[in-house]
């Protein structure tokens, strides 16, 4: 079976209900690299037969680099008028000038243009937009902008310094896949038991190019060390690099000390992260702080948590990697995907495969979330949650995986999980224990319907009834995705 278009279905009918209009849009479309954005639009263009199409990839280079890539681009396309441009100036008006002439023009990582020596594109291309909006009855042609730094992106077309301020008639935002279209991809191309799905989701969450990477390459339905081999260790491996082509390129070093302490210790506090700074980079110890904000705000690669109902100015915030790929990438697999050239390729294989194995405990917790926020929000499964606290705790010692609210109902579940199905048999009583030291401390929820729960990966029916009997509700992974089966089928 060959590869089809997943999910993404909302985002498509709003970017085809916008190029349908037959009338000047600027669109900006924002997400991390890999995402689906160009795919997304050229499916856009399928739906609507816009045959007229230019796109180029902005490269993060002087305006030489630009220009060049853009007379590239437009040899590729077939494209003679106008002439290539040879000035920022030039290329504004020429891109005005397709647009005018009925094209779709999508700019991609346009967030470049913040660069030094290339913002005077901005105010030249401000012009153009300007008066393209004030013909945009007669212009047929319209402006998709792309970008994977969405903090750069979105000051350029929302800060009122810029001088593309308010210009964008539309804007789309693409997160991950959720889990429900990840399942279409497995049903379709290979086995989709529940090991395979926290697997493949810790390691690339719900970025659609790397699973067509894999399916492309023929290790989709492989087991992990194949999948592995083929995607990173050898020469030619498509995902050998791309962290480092990321952003981890982007950011020049100067984080990777606190980005890999985060990823091999998801959910540190600050000051775990500060000491381990001052011991191994103290010459960095002063900005961690500040490095902290830039990761969190500029760059989204990292993310703080905060216990339930905390202010957000709270102190005991926890730190987290957003990225699933790029927190395997730092703490499973760098370190032996460079060492390829000295140590053996199993050995080195065998490694990255237990590490992440590791790793999968904190995936699976957040795998859980994610599907009680994608049935909650399907309308779906057995409980409707208003509200999840994901790996809830304080300074009292309270440790619970999830906290799920059903605020309408007055509803709530106290969630454990555990990769290893083994590891619950001991959970009742300790789960126990956190939850009535957490109600001690919310007592406004003490009359709230009250359940607890055990998950794993894969429960058997033997376990399923040692659990039962001590009062847990029991889910695996085929009990949680289930539902969203019955509702894309």
């Amino acid at each position: 079976m060959s590869w089809q278009f997943y999910g993404r279905q909302r985002e498509l009918a709003d970017l085809v209900r916008v190029m349908s209009r037959r009338r000047f849009f600027f669109v900006r479309v924002t997400g991390r690299r890999r995402i689906g954005k160009t795919t997304l639009v050229r499916r856009a263009l399928e739906e609507t037969d816009r045959g007229q199409f230019f796109y180029v990839q902005i490269p993060d280079s002087a305006p030489s680099g630009v220009l060049s890539a853009v007379r590239d681009a437009l040899l590729t396309f077939g494209i003679a008028e106008p002439s290539p441009p040879t000035s920022l100036l030039e290329l504004a008006k020429a891109l005005g000038h397709l647009m005018r002439a009925g094209y779709v023009v999508a700019l991609d990582e346009f967030q470049y243009f913040s660069r030094k020596g290339l913002q005077e594109f901005l105010s030249h291309f401000q012009a153009v937009v300007d008066d393209l909006t004030r013909d945009a009855e007669l212009v047929t042609g319209g402006l998709v902008v792309l970008g994977s730094l969405h903090a750069e992106l979105t000051a350029l077309l929302d800060d009122r310094d810029t001088p593309l301020y308010n210009r964008t008639t539309d804007v789309i935002e693409l997160p991950h896949l959720d889990v429900a279209s990840l399942l279409d991809m497995l049903d379709a191309h290979a086995d989709p038991s529940p090991e395979r799905l926290l697997f493949l989701w810790n390691l690339f969450e719900g970025v659609p190019k790397f699973y067509r990477d894999c399916f492309e390459h023929g290790v989709l339905g492989s087991d992990r060390r194949t999948l592995l081999a083929r995607m990173f260790f050898g020469s030619s491996s498509p995902l050998r690099s791309e962290a480092d082509s990321w952003f981890l390129s982007e950011l020049r070093g100067r984080y990777d000390v606190i980005l890999k302490y985060i990823a091999r210790n998801p959910g540190c506090l600050y000051g775990d992260l500060e000491a381990h700074v001052r011991e191994t980079s103290p010459e960095t110890s002063e900005q961690v702080g500040a490095y902290l904000r830039i990761l969190t705000d500029r760059y989204q690669l990292i993310e703080r948590l905060l216990p339930v109902f905390a202010k957000p100015t709270a102190r005991t915030g926890r730190y987290h990697i957003r990225d699933n790929f790029l927190r395997s990438w730092l703490s499973a697999l760098q370190g032996s995907v460079s060492a390829i050239q000295f140590r053996p390729e199993r050995i080195l294989v065998e490694q990255a495969d237990a590490r992440l194995a590791d790793a999968e405990g904190h995936a699976f917790e957040r795998l859980v979330a994610r599907l009680y926020g994608e049935r909650s929000r399907a309308g779906v499964g057995d409980f409707n949650m208003t509200r999840q606290i994901g790996g809830f705790w304080d300074r009292k010692g309270i440790e619970i995986d999830l906290v799920a609210l059903d605020e309408e109902q007055k509803h709530i579940r106290f969630v454990t999980c555990k990769r290893s199905p083994s590891e619950l048999s001991g959970e009742p009583s300790r789960l126990d224990g956190h939850v009535a030291r957490f109600l001690s401390s919310h007592a406004h929820l003490t009359s709230w319907k009250q359940e607890r729960v055990a998950c794993a990966p894969r429960i058997d029916l033997e376990l399923r009834r040692r659990l039962g009997k001590q009062g847990l509700l029991v889910q695996d992974l085929t009990d949680l995705t289930s539902p969203l089966r019955s509702f894309s089928g």
